[in-house]
């Protein structure tokens, strides 16, 4: 790779890092002045960090497939839609079943959220706690992943549009995707320690191992929304992935018994070890199958460069 790439992803990581960390750095602050509002925007507005690093730092961005492109990408746009949702209920599913104990068969924490008056309401209209679970977490999942797409597009035309296809020119398809992966995973590490960001603060290790298995989590992430970019040339598919991801990825919180906040680490989320299971087992899957060097560029419906996987390859990898 040319010396001058080289500058300029050292200037875009600078950049990418630098800015992400201060806001989150305010964000923790005001978490802890239980300014919950404030915290949840600069949150948000952090997330732009990666796109306004690969502006500032020239590495090339422009050229990462904005116009939505939905001939011959639909059954992509529905598995970006949809595959994280049955990836998260499959994971939730094994835990529950590992540790029976860990599901909330009362459903003690929606009575909490909705409060005594809500839940009698909730009673009276005739609709029952688990069917208000299934209706909310099902209408959620229809709109959410589209709304947050705007937000997570800022993280996907910085990671996988601009930083992915250095990192795999380099390093290889795989390698590149895991080192990214990395650097996306210790890029949350300031909001994590400073405000127990996904795992809380009362685990196992705490407050080291949450950083290290959100790696983990993220090298697999970044393996499945880039595959999903490779396959489209659009980012906006993967925007879409990391938003459903987002939408869904709370959820199972909302059955899990209050007395096992320590287990987070395993489950039933997407970021502990077995919630997050048929993730990292997609991830592998997808790395097997990938090539090994980054194929040919050749012009892409956009006028793009796009990568085409030599044939012998593409039968590797037909689906």
């Amino acid at each position: 790779m040319a010396p001058g790439k080289d500058r300029r992803l050292l200037k875009y990581l600078v950049f990418a890092f630098a800015i992400a960390w201060v806001l989150q750095i305010i964000a923790g602050i005001l978490y802890w002045e239980w300014q919950l509002a404030g915290y949840s925007a600069v949150l948000a507005i952090s997330m732009l960090a990666p796109l306004v690093a690969a502006a500032l730092s020239g590495v090339e961005w422009k050229e990462a497939g904005w116009k939505p492109v939905i001939r011959g990408n639909i059954r992509y746009i529905l598995a970006a839609w949809i595959a994280p949702v049955l990836l998260g209920i499959a994971g939730a599913a094994i835990y529950f079943l590992l540790f029976p104990g860990a599901l909330d068969t009362k459903f003690d924490q929606i009575v909490s959220i909705l409060g005594k008056e809500g839940a009698d309401m909730l009673e009276a209209s005739g609709i029952s706690i688990p069917a208000y679970i299934a209706i909310s977490s099902g209408t959620s999942m229809i709109w959410a992943p589209w709304f947050n797409m705007f937000f997570a597009v800022g993280e996907e035309a910085g990671w996988r549009g601009a930083m992915y296809p250095i990192l795999k020119e380099r390093l290889g398809v795989t390698k590149g995707r895991i080192v990214g992966g990395i650097i996306w995973g210790v890029w949350h590490w300031p909001i994590m320690l400073l405000t127990g960001y996904e795992y809380g603060t009362d685990y196992w290790g705490a407050p080291v191992s949450g950083p290290l298995l959100f790696c983990v989590i993220t090298v697999a992430m970044g393996i499945l929304f880039d595959y999903l970019y490779e396959k489209t040339n659009c980012i906006w598919v993967p925007a879409l992935c990391h938003g459903s991801l987002n939408a869904f990825a709370g959820m199972p919180a909302l059955i899990m018994n209050p007395a096992y906040p320590d287990q987070l680490l395993l489950g039933p989320l997407m970021i502990g070890i077995i919630g997050g299971f048929p993730l990292i087992l997609s991830a592998v899957l997808i790395s097997i199958k990938a090539p090994r060097a980054v194929p040919p560029a050749k012009t892409g419906p956009q006028g793009s460069e796009v990568q085409k996987v030599p044939e012998a390859l593409e039968t590797r990898e037909a689906e």
